[in-house]
């Protein structure tokens, strides 16, 4: 039934509308702009726009469409840049140009491209079939084949199954019947609500890191996949260029990228950088294995919310078919100021700096969506399954706090919620120590499992390395608090080569250029490598102290120099040639030995 407007409060809309579901979308006035209704009192709907309201009139039209936010998953997603509320933006350019008019409405996916559709050869009539099993595959792109499911509230009996061919999404490719009795089709396509995670068999524990290739994150803060991570930073701080690194090179079937309410500088650079970027797995475009969710700042607000929801719940679909899929968000601060709009014009108490008091709730909701799972229908199917029995969500969600304080609630909600909290540093992003972790302030809730992966596929000592690493960066941190008040004139020889070990380390293995070919990303094998070669020098150095070396002559040592250049010398696939260098370093160590004894003597 449809009903009237009778209120508008900005992006909060009232409208009699006696039916109407909370959850349940709405298109408002001649404009037809998409709404969610969200609350009731009595007769009136409480409707919050995912448009701007300007011209709206009281008594205009509100229609109730009868299902809530929902996003279209099937093939075709791969390589598309949506909106906010999965608006196909390249669509959308063609036909309306840079700024998009109020009110127009494309569908997600294109319904007139065919695709090759092969059916499950081991499906045959009067098989049962439940949610999540897999009617046959379509080759979305070169990279992933496409697992067509039965979507995860649908079961019955195959009636009709389509043969192989090349079929469009209107194309019903299954017939199924219900113990009811009632008949359904299915298509290479379905829609699912966004705020109602999809359902799967169990939860698995997750067990092998994300490679993301970066030194910092894989071998001192590492993330699992299945994991929640977030990156809180201040502005300058490279929050942007650390989830591009990581979307481009961490070792995940799918990302799925969602500028949420970010600047829209930071995110045309994103949309334009993206589709040119290689894969460094398969040689072919980044975007054959990429989604990218743009909902900019000067977008209507309530979008920014909505856009999270989309982002996961299309990650959550390519989870289901086996796969495992990282979905980066930019920036969680930006959704929370969403909910602290839409509360203050609801007139709901606020909290911590004018959040709602659901704040906590909404954030441990959304990064709960992550994890490891059995898939549902797997071991049901009677196919002979293509696909893995499991698949993964990793999310990691930029936080984006005032002025760099982490006490601010998102920060410190996100802090409590997520397992690795990579935080990042102004003073070390003014420094241009880039990426700008802060080793002190991050910490990863992984460790453990991952040096059992680290044990098995790289080498043992990983777990000794890193902490040793950790603690004499520790060490050098308390001894510049004392050479910043009385001076490195107070410091031991030992001290003072702590400070030098350390600078190793930062420079070495931490400090990693993202535009450099060969430094952006470093194999678990060469970044082990690195860090014991530094660990070997200062080792070396401790050794040489003990026989009377001074610290000024030990850093005068070309090698130095040399072992801080080789993370771009050297290749991930040139290993061999870094252990050459570590045994050719304790070669040279021993010959100073030699050199400095015969001096004494």
């Amino acid at each position: 039934m449809d009903g009237k407007l009778t209120q508008i409060n900005g992006p909060l809309v009232r409208a009699e509308l006696i039916e109407a579901c909370i959850g349940e979308q709405v298109r408002i006035g001649k404009l037809s702009l998409m709404g969610e209704v969200i609350g009731r009192e009595g007769n009136i709907a409480l409707i919050q726009v995912y448009e701007d309201t300007e011209s709206l009139i009281l008594g205009e039209k509100v229609e109730s469409l009868g299902y809530p936010l929902s996003v279209e998953l099937g093939p075709g997603l791969l390589g598309q840049i949506f909106d906010g509320v999965q608006r196909p933006l390249k669509d959308l350019v063609q036909i309306s140009g840079d700024y998009i008019p109020r009110g127009v409405n494309l569908p997600a996916l294109n319904r007139d491209k065919k695709w090759l559709f092969e059916t499950n050869s081991n499906l045959e009539l009067e098989n049962v079939v439940s949610g999540g099993m897999s009617l046959g595959i379509v080759k979305e792109t070169e990279l992933i084949t496409h697992q067509i499911l039965v979507p995860p509230n649908s079961s019955g009996t195959i009636i009709w199954l389509a043969e192989a061919g090349l079929y469009t999404l209107n194309d019903p490719v299954a017939r199924i019947k219900n113990e009811q009795g009632t008949e359904e089709l299915l298509y290479l396509s379905h829609r699912w609500p966004v705020r109602t995670p999809r359902p799967f068999k169990r939860r698995a524990d997750a067990i092998a890191p994300l490679i993301t290739g970066q030194r910092i994150f894989d071998t001192f803060f590492p993330l699992l996949k299945g994991g929640k991570a977030a990156i809180p930073g201040p502005f300058g701080a490279g929050k942007t260029m650390i989830q591009q690194q990581v979307a481009r090179w961490s070792d995940a079937d799918i990302v799925i990228y969602v500028g949420c309410g970010e600047r829209g500088n930071e995110l045309v650079d994103v949309l334009e950088t993206f589709p040119q970027l290689i894969d460094p797995r398969s040689k072919r475009s980044l975007m054959e294995r990429t989604i990218l969710v743009a909902n900019t700042s000067n977008m209507p607000v309530v979008a920014r919310e909505a856009s999270i929801y989309i982002g996961v719940t299309m990650a959550e679909y390519y989870r289901d078919q086996g796969l495992d899929v990282v979905m980066v968000a930019d920036s969680t601060s930006r959704w929370a100021e969403a909910l602290r709009e839409v509360a203050g014009r609801l007139g709901q108490m606020p909290v911590e700096e004018g959040y709602p008091a659901y704040l906590a709730s909404r954030l441990a909701a959304f990064y709960e969506r992550s994890g490891r799972v059995h898939i549902l229908g797997y071991e049901e199917s009677v196919t002979g399954e293509s696909r893995n029995n499991q698949g993964s969500v990793t999310l990691i969600g930029a936080v984006s706090p005032p002025g760099g304080d982490f006490s601010e609630p998102v920060t410190g909600h996100t802090k409590e919620i997520v397992q690795t909290f990579w935080a990042l540093s102004k003073e070390l992003a003014d420094a241009r120590h880039y990426p700008s972790v802060s080793w002190t302030e991050s910490f990863s809730e992984y460790v453990s499992v991952t040096a059992d992966w680290w044990v098995e596929n790289v080498h043992p000592d990983w777990l000794k390395l890193r902490s040793e690493a950790l603690s004499l960066l520790t060490q050098a941190q308390e001894l510049m608090r004392i050479v910043n008040l009385v001076g490195p004139e107070a410091l031991s020889s030992e001290q003072r080569w702590v400070l030098e070990g350390a600078d190793l380390i930062k420079e070495g293995v931490l400090q990693q250029s993202a535009l450099d070919e060969v430094d952006s990303y470093a194999s678990p094998e060469k970044q082990f490598l690195l860090l014991q070669m530094m660990l070997v020098i200062y080792h070396q150095g401790e050794s040489m102290l003990t026989i009377g070396m001074s610290v000024q002559a030990l850093k005068k040592l070309p090698l130095l120099i040399t072992a801080k250049r080789c993370k771009s010398n050297y290749s991930s696939e040139q290993t061999e040639n870094l252990k050459l260098f570590i045994e050719q370093i304790k070669s040279d160590f021993q010959k100073y030995r030699i050199e400095y004894a015969q001096e004494l003597l």
